[in-house]
Order: structure tokens, then sequence, then C-alpha cells
């Protein structure tokens, strides 16, 4: 998977965890809603801003970054699902998009780490 593969999934991901964030917003939990849409949206923001990084190691820590953010958003998303009736399956499969977005991100580290260290 290419850079741009990488960006334009979590874009497609981040506008799925805005819808979600909108809807969550319905059932009066703002804050809830406002930490998934801070979280979700931003591991695609950190992914965009490492590509502008002067070093790898900056890379890295940018990259790592996102990953926090990825996992932080499977945290607010398993609280969704243990507190707010959403009807169909839009957390499950937001969980195991973020699931394989870590597995990517995690990907991204070692190799480069691998590579350039």
């Amino acid at each position: 998977m290419d850079k741009f593969e990488v960006l334009n999934r979590c874009k497609k991901y981040g506008l799925r965890i805005i819808k979600l964030s909108q809807e969550i917003k319905e059932f009066k939990i703002y804050s809830l809603g406002e930490q998934i849409m801070r979280s979700g949206t931003s591991i695609g923001a950190n992914i965009n801003e490492a590509q502008s990084a002067y070093s790898k190691k900056e890379f890295v820590m940018k990259i790592n970054i996102a990953l926090k953010e990825a996992r932080e958003t499977k945290y607010w998303l398993e609280l969704v699902t243990d507190s707010v009736p959403i009807k169909g399956n839009i957390i499950e499969q937001l969980i195991g998009e973020t699931d394989e977005i870590i597995a990517i991100l995690f990907s991204i580290i070692r190799t480069t780490k691998r590579k350039y260290e």
C-alpha cells in the first residue's frame, strides 16, 4: 500500500468518523462525539504531516502520533458500543477499520525504522 492509498483510506475513515460523531450527538452525548471526531480525524492529519517531515526520525514520530490517535479512537468506539444504541453495524465496521489502520501504521513504523536506523 503506497502513501496515497493510506492517506485516502484515512480520509474516508475520517469522514465516516465525522458522520458517526454527528449521530452520537443526537443522543446528547456531546463530549463523546467530540472525542471520537478529534482522535479519528487526526489520524489522517498526522499521516499527512508526516509526508513533510524533515527527517526519517520526524516521519516516524508523526506516524507514531497517528498510531496513538488510532488506538484512542478504538477506545472511544468501544465506549460508544457499550453506551449508545447506534443502529446497524457501523461501529463494528469502524472498529475493524481502526484495527486495520493500526496494523498498517505499525508496519510503516517498523519498516521505516529497519531501513533508516
